[in-house]
């Protein structure tokens, strides 16, 4: 597993805002090298610039958009074009698409399936098995409290995270015995860009958020001590181990409170089915937009 970060290499994707500039941030100050990988170039060099001039990093950016054929064979090839391996995989990059199904453009959510399940897998399966020959190296993959119950209006989103926590916790023991450590990182809702970039606009306002810097400090540190997956906050382990509990039916009733659209009335047949499942509070979303507006934001 991954012991010592000094003079090491590590690839993080989505790494131009939230989660993924602050795990580079993280890994930069512990005096590891990076391969930054994001759609928005001139956000990656302006970190990069940072890093080096606070750290003393060697950068290498790589302008990608994963969601597309033939984008993950490219930076695998050119993380690998000098030769040095990555010790450290950060499988960040993601997205979410939160609507009701018939106002869903299917573009968007099949985009979302390939970033969250096939980017992450393929970027998995190009760099575990060379960890796994030099026994040393780690993944960590980011996935989200969704990963333990379906999400109504985020139906995709939660099942593609659901897909990364058990990939994650297989893999983790196929390469627990090798060196090699693999971690699923469940962070509840993060200070992030991540509601915008979903469609539910000025949603963590009426939220408690945990801070980008505490998720990566928090992941890392479940890393190390080789744990197959980090719940990131007290509020979220409570709440994944009362969804283990409670019946299915319920607690995807409950959620719909979270993420329905206030500009569409509900239908009265849903409420009744409820049957006091929960209260329901309802979240200002816009209509909806373009695959290239939401791609925008992130």
């Amino acid at each position: 597993m991954l012991d010592d970060y000094a003079d090491r290499r590590a690839l993080v994707t989505g790494a131009s805002s939230g989660l993924g500039a602050a795990y580079a941030r993280t890994l930069a100050a512990r005096g590891m090298h990076l391969v930054l990988v994001a759609r928005r170039e001139g956000r990656l060099r302006d970190l990069a610039a940072e890093l080096d001039a606070k750290h003393r990093t060697r950068c290498e950016v790589i302008a990608a958009d994963l969601s597309k054929p033939g984008e993950v064979a490219r930076v695998a090839d050119a993380a690998a074009e000098d030769g040095r391996g990555v010790e450290l995989l950060v499988n960040n990059a993601g997205f979410a698409v939160a609507e009701d199904v018939p106002h869903t453009n299917r573009a968007d959510v099949l985009a979302m399936v390939d970033l969250n399940v096939r980017t992450l897998t393929d970027l998995t399966y190009r760099f575990l098995p060379p960890m796994l020959a030099r026994g040393h190296g780690a993944v960590l993959n980011v996935a989200s409290v969704a990963a333990f119950t379906p999400v109504a209006y985020m139906g995709a989103y939660a099942a593609s995270k659901a897909y990364v926590l058990h990939f994650s916790e297989a893999l983790w023991a196929e390469a627990r015995d090798r060196g090699v450590t693999v971690t699923a990182c469940c962070p509840g809702p993060t200070r992030t860009e991540f509601f915008d970039v979903a469609g539910v606009q000025g949603w963590l306002q009426k939220r408690r958020a945990l801070d980008p810097e505490v998720v990566v400090r928090r992941s890392l540190r479940a890393m190390e001590k080789r744990r197959p997956v980090a719940v990131i906050g007290w509020k979220e382990k409570m709440q994944t181990f009362a969804v283990r509990l409670a019946p299915r039916r319920v607690c995807v009733l409950e959620s719909r409170k979270y993420f329905r659209p206030k500009h569409r009335e509900p239908d009265p047949r849903l409420l009744s089915a409820a049957e006091g499942a929960g209260d329901e509070t309802d979240v200002d979303t816009p209509s909806h937009r373009s695959l290239d507006s939401v791609k925008r934001a992130g």
